[in-house]
């Protein structure tokens, strides 16, 4: 069971009621929404649902929010926590295997999960629960976000990384449960890169890199002004409204907003795009993912079928 910052025995989230979620949402870290914490809880309820209708071997992710009083320290330690509980399961010590060719427990099918070796298919075939777990910002579900393929649209097993975030891709997967936290987890850490980028060392580092950063007064972007708006303020709010939408698409483009001390207004708004981010993203788009070729080569097996032997052949004929 993961321990709290004061390190006492938490229940599990599908356990408590609403009163503790709100309480929960409105300590620790901030990026931790009542949204998502409720969306955590039915999760896992959920799983627990299916295990005790169809008898399936499903996990419980024993993942508890920080109550941390400092909101930085709290994110930290959610995220640690999450790390924890999302690296794959590796194989016991004394194990030969785990020295030699397959350290990792679950490393065979990307339709099991390599952390608790739940077999998601059936799991799918019940009850999708990946299409039922959406995004607070976005709306959409786990399953458009992480099980298609983003060139075809076609349903395509999300791949697990040995570093969780990082590392050599894996044959596994995430089950519901795990995938959401891994959700949870990449925009915890958007939000802390996105604060490690306002400070004034990185905009240094990124003009020597020969970066671009495009500066542009704005103050109708965040919709809080109160003074007369300029007319190329308005002429601009399209061009705006559009890079925020494909900020939240590609890791390319990052808008920043600074916000004036006295008034609290935004007065400077920063967009920058980052050419590198673009080519690799391009790169990986290109790349299709192993299970991805395996039903392409399935399918041209079914189009070109297997010739008959040539005794078979003459005597069709």
């Amino acid at each position: 069971m993961v321990m709290n910052y004061w390190q006492q025995p938490n229940p599990n989230l599908a356990q408590v009621n609403e009163a503790t979620l709100m309480a929960l949402s409105q300590q620790g870290n901030p990026g931790f929404t009542h949204a998502m914490l409720l969306e955590q809880a039915a999760a896992q309820q959920q799983m627990q649902r299916m295990a005790t209708e169809k008898n399936l071997e499903v996990p419980k992710v024993n993942f508890y929010p920080s109550r941390h009083p400092n909101p930085i320290k709290a994110r930290k330690s959610d995220i640690k926590q999450a790390y924890k509980l999302l690296k794959p399961s590796k194989r016991s010590l004394l194990d030969p295997r785990r020295w030699g060719w397959s350290n990792y427990r679950y490393n065979k099918d990307t339709a099991v999960c390599c952390v608790d070796g739940c077999n998601v298919m059936e799991l799918i075939q019940y009850d999708n629960l990946y299409a039922r777990i959406t995004d607070e910002d976005s709306g959409k579900t786990l399953w458009d976000l992480y099980w298609k393929n983003p060139v075809t649209g076609e349903p395509e097993a999300f791949i697990a990384r040995e570093g969780v975030t990082s590392g050599r891709k894996l044959r596994a997967t995430y089950c519901p449960e795990h995938l959401h936290l891994y959700h949870l987890l990449c925009k915890w850490e958007e939000e802390e890169d996105r604060e490690n980028e306002m400070r004034p060392s990185r905009f240094r580092d990124k003009i020597k890199r020969g970066v671009s950063i495009v500066t542009v007064p704005v103050t109708a972007v965040t919709g809080g002004q109160t003074g007369p708006t300029h007319p190329l303020i308005t002429k601009y709010e399209p061009f705006f409204a559009e890079v925020s939408a494909d900020a939240r698409k590609t890791n390319g483009i990052t808008m920043q907003h600074y916000s004036n001390p006295v008034t609290n207004e935004n007065d400077i708004t920063t967009i920058t795009f980052d050419m590198r981010m673009f080519q690799q993203e391009l790169i990986e788009m290109s790349r299709p993912t192993q299970a991805f070729q395996d039903v392409l080569n399935q399918q041209a097996q079914v189009i070109q079928p297997t010739p008959l032997p040539p005794e078979i052949a003459q005597g069709a004929q």
